[in-house]
C-alpha cells in the first residue's frame, strides 16, 4: 500500500510538472509568434506554425489535467507537436535552426512519465534532425521565411523562450528537490543521531541494572553461611558482571554494532582471576587474541561461555593451589567461524564424564551456550587439565536464544 502510494504521489507530480510546462510553452509559442509577425516581419507559413504549437501544446495541458490516463492520446499529440516542430525548424533556418532546441522540452517530459517514452522522444528527435538536415542540403530544399536581418534577433528569442520555460519549470522544480532532499538527508542524519544517543542510553541503563542486580547478589552473599549456596551466588553474580562488561564498552564505542574483544576478555579474565582467588594469587593468564570485532549476539554467549570456562578452572581446576595457567585464544578459521582454544593446566576432571548426567551447571552451559553459537566442543585430551576445542559461528542479528 505504502509503495503504490509513493508511486500515485510520484505520477501526480511528474503531470503537474508537465500541466507547468504546457501551459507556459504554449503563451512563450504565440508571444514569439505575435513578436515575429510584427516585429521581425517573418512570413508564413512560420507565425501559423508556431500558433499550430502553442494549440498543441494547450491541447496537451487539457489532457494531463482531465484525462492523466490517456497515454496513447497524449503520444498522439506529442507525435503531432514533433511534426510542427519539424516544420519550424525548416522554415527557421533547418539545422541551424534555434528551434530545434524545443525537442529537449518534450524528451524531458517523455522521461518524466516513463524511461522507456523518453527513450523514444529521444530517438524520435534524432531521426527528425536528420530529415531536417536532409530536407536543407539534400533533395528537397526549404529557404528559410526569417529575413536574412533579422535571424539573430529571431534566435535571441527562441533562445530566452526555451531558457524561460525550463528555468520557470524544470529549474524551479529540480532546485525545490535538491533541497527536500538535503532537507531530507539532515533529517535522516539527525534521527541517526537520535537513534545512536538512545542506543547508547539503553546500554547505559542496562550496565547499571545488571551492575545493581549483581550488588544485590552480593549483599545477599554476605548473609549466607552454607559454602556452596555462597559459591552459587557469585558464580550468579560473575555472569552478570561478564554481560554488564559487554555493554559498559557498547556504550564506551562510537561502533555500537561490536566490541574489541581481546581487550574485553582480557578484562573479564582478570576480573574472574581475583572474584575467586583474591588479588594476590599467583595464576597466570594467557590471553592471544588478534584485533577482532564481534556483535553483540556473538559477543555475550561467547563471553558467558568463555566466564564459566575460567570460572570452573578457578573453583575446581587449581583447588587447594594459588598457582597455575589459564589459556584463551581465538583464531579465525574462515569468513564467519571462528576456534577458540580455552583451557587449564589444573587437574581436570573424568574422561568419561557426561556433561547431560552432570550436576554442574557451568558445565552444561559451555556445551549449550556453543550450540547458541552454532558451534561444537570438543575436549582436548592431549594436553593437562582441562581444555578444549569450541568451533562456532559469529551470530549476526538473532532473536532472543535460551541457554537451556
Amino acid at each position: 500500500m505504502e509503495k503504490k502510494r509513493k508511486h500515485l504521489e510520484r505520477s501526480q507530480d511528474a503531470s503537474h510538472l508537465l500541466q507547468t510546462t504546457s501551459i507556459f510553452a504554449a503563451i512563450g509559442c504565440v508571444l514569439l509568434a505575435a513578436i515575429s509577425w510584427y516585429f521581425l516581419e517573418v512570413s508564413e507559413p512560420l507565425p501559423l506554425l508556431l500558433i499550430a504549437l502553442a494549440l498543441i501544446f494547450g491541447l496537451q495541458f487539457a489532457l494531463l489535467k482531465h484525462f492523466p490516463e490517456k497515454t496513447l492520446a497524449y503520444l498522439l499529440i506529442n507525435g503531432l507537436g514533433y511534426a510542427v516542430i519539424f516544420a519550424v525548424s525548416l522554415y527557421s533556418g533547418g539545422v541551424a535552426s534555434p528551434f530545434i532546441c524545443v525537442f529537449a522540452l518534450f524528451i524531458l517530459g517523455g522521461y518524466l512519465i516513463k524511461t522507456p517514452i523518453g527513450n523514444l522522444y529521444l530517438g524520435a528527435a534524432v531521426l527528425y534532425i536528420v530529415l531536417i538536415l536532409f530536407y536543407r542540403t539534400g533533395f528537397e530544399a526549404v529557404e528559410s521565411t526569417v529575413p536574412a536581418g533579422r535571424e539573430p534577433l529571431f534566435s535571441g528569442l527562441v533562445f530566452l523562450f526555451f531558457l524561460f520555460i525550463l528555468g520557470s519549470t524544470f529549474g524551479k522544480r529540480l532546485t525545490r528537490n535538491l533541497h527536500a532532499l538535503y532537507r531530507g538527508k539532515e533529517e535522516m542524519e539527525q534521527k541517526a543521531n537520535e537513534k545512536e544517543m538512545l542506543l547508547k542510553e539503553v546500554h547505559h541503563r542496562v550496565k547499571n541494572n545488571l551492575q545493581t542486580v549483581s550488588s544485590l547478589l552480593r549483599m545477599q552473599g554476605r548473609a549466607v553461611e552454607d559454602p556452596q549456596t555462597l559459591s552459587q551466588i557469585r558464580s550468579s553474580q560473575n555472569r552478570v558482571v561478564c554481560m554488564a562488561m559487554v555493554h559498559e564498552m557498547l556504550y564506551m564505542r562510537e561502533d555500537l554494532s561490536c566490541i574489541e574483544y581481546s581487550t574485553y576478555v582480557q578484562q573479564l579474565a582478570d576480573y574472574l582471576v581475583k572474584s575467586v582467588k583474591g588479588s594476590d594469587t599467583d595464576i597466570r593468564l594467557r590471553i592471544d587474541i588478534p584485533e577482532v570485532e564481534l556483535g553483540i549476539d556473538t559477543a555475550l554467549p561467547l563471553g558467558l561461555l568463555i566466564n564459566e570456562a575460567v570460572t570452573n578452572a578457578l573453583k575446581y581446576g587449581f583447588e587447594g593451589r594459588d598457582t597455575g595457567e589459564i589459556s584463551i585464544a581465538l583464531e579465525k578459521e574462515d569468513e564467519h567461524g571462528y576456534v577458540l582454544r580455552i583451557g587449564d593446566d589444573g587437574i581436570g576432571y573424568p574422561e568419561n564424564m557426561d556433561y547431560k548426567a552432570s550436576k554442574s551447571l557451568g558445565l552444561k552451559l559451555i556445551h549449550n551456550l556453543s550450540r547458541q553459537l552454532k558451534g561444537s566442543v570438543i575436549r582436548d585430551l592431549s594436553k593437562r587439565g582441562t581444555n578444549y576445542i569450541i568451533r562456532f559461528e559469529e551470530v549476526r542479528q538473532d532473536p532472543f536464544h535460551s541457554m537451556a
